[in-house]
């Protein structure tokens, strides 16, 4: 009997893997939700902390379970001086998030518990690299700046030590409020490609090192992390606002891919990227002239692909869109946008990580086969 013809839905799309409480996102209403709260309700009271115990346990936590998982998060901050190693070793030689995706792996060496797959344990460990990651990128950052590793400040909260470690002093008000929102709308997002890749290297039973380390390697595709450097680019290039209309009718007119605008889920605007905006707008009173006319420029662009393509085609700005020009104003030089997403992305891995194993299968698709079979076999004297 001939095999019957498959469906192939190319990029996995509309099909769905697995079931989860962890994330909805409604694209068609352009809602996000992390374990049933809102994602503007979470950017405007919580704090990374909060969010990362929402994702892993299912709930917001009470009191002594926040002061816990801050007390937890700290303790695990100070990087190994392999791990440190590895970074000034590859400074100046590698991308960030390849020293990221390196250092990471590493990690493992330094764990007892990596091999103990005991939920119990997982869970610790899910803490150690979603605290860990963190000092890593900012001591990647650090250390490409010129400077030296800073020790952790177990005072601070965990973006607030991120800064300081990164910058050795503690943020602004402005940085801080910033970033915290950042870290906390790039915590989580369903299956995007690097969750599922996450949960694929687990799938097999390796540890959540490994998991995690898959994930990050996903990341850093300009399709999906890399996305907005792309569009900080793109807004570069254009380079001042009254270029911007030209840019756009000719990146359209070329049916070329406008970095920032666009999405597989959803065909609303992307509810993180109007907590975004809304932060760009705000810091202008007293912003630069650089960040000025990033705004300018982002503002005319999202204007002009709204009434081009919002309605008709679905065609929005996504979160990667106004990232670039919010990143610029706490002062985060370009190449640490995606090792920061990977950074706050680290609690969605393990999130995800942690539900899946609880029911566990090995991912093993097929792929309709378009090759030849029986050939004969030809020794090479006889090939010419």
């Amino acid at each position: 009997m001939a095999d019957s013809e498959p469906t192939i839905s190319k990029g996995l799309e509309g099909v769905y893997i697995a079931e989860s409480s962890i994330c909805k996102v409604d694209g068609q209403n352009g809602r996000l939700y992390y374990r049933g709260y809102p994602i503007d309700a979470l950017a405007k009271h919580s704090d990374f902390e909060e969010v990362t115990y929402l994702l892993l346990n299912g709930r917001l936590p009470k009191g002594k379970e926040l002061e816990d998982i801050k007390k937890q998060l700290a303790s695990a901050r100070d990087l190994p001086q392999g791990i440190i190693d590895i970074i000034l070793e590859q400074s100046g030689k590698a991308d960030p998030m390849d020293t990221l995706r390196t250092a990471t792996s590493a990690l493992s060496a330094y764990d007892p518990e990596t091999p103990d797959m005991s939920p119990a344990a997982n869970m610790r460990k899910s803490l150690r690299i979603i605290s860990r990651v963190s000092s890593i990128v900012a001591t990647i950052g650090r250390v490409a700046a010129g400077g030296k590793y800073v020790k952790p400040d177990d005072s601070l909260g965990h973006v607030a030590n991120f800064m300081y470690m990164l910058n050795h002093k503690a943020p602004d008000k402005r940085q801080l409020d910033i970033m915290r929102d950042m870290f906390i709308i790039h915590a989580e997002h369903s299956s995007n490609a690097s969750t599922f890749g996450t949960m694929v290297a687990g799938s097999t039973l390796a540890d959540i090192y490994s998991a995690i380390t898959a994930g990050i390697s996903v990341l850093k595709g300009p399709l999906h992390g890399g996305a907005d450097e792309a569009a900080l680019r793109m807004m570069k290039q254009i380079g001042s606002p009254e270029n911007t209309e030209k840019y756009i009718e000719s990146a359209l007119a070329g049916k070329q891919k406008v970095m920032g605008f666009g999405h597989r889920v959803y065909k609303a605007y992307d509810p993180r990227a109007k907590i975004i905006k809304a932060y760009l707008i705000s810091l202008q009173p007293g912003a630069s002239q650089e960040l000025k006319t990033y705004t300018a420029i982002a503002l005319k662009a999202e204007k002009m692909m709204v009434e081009r393509l919002g309605a008709s085609h679905g065609i929005w700005p996504n979160v990667d869109f106004f990232a670039g020009p919010v990143y610029t104003a706490a002062g985060i030089p370009v190449n640490l946008f995606t090792p920061i997403f990977a950074a706050s992305r680290s609690a969605g891995w393990a999130a995800h990580m942690l539900e899946y194993w609880q029911n566990n299968r090995l991912f093993r698709p097929l792929e309709k086969y378009t090759g030849q079979v029986d050939l004969k076999y030809v020794p090479i004297k006889e090939r010419e």
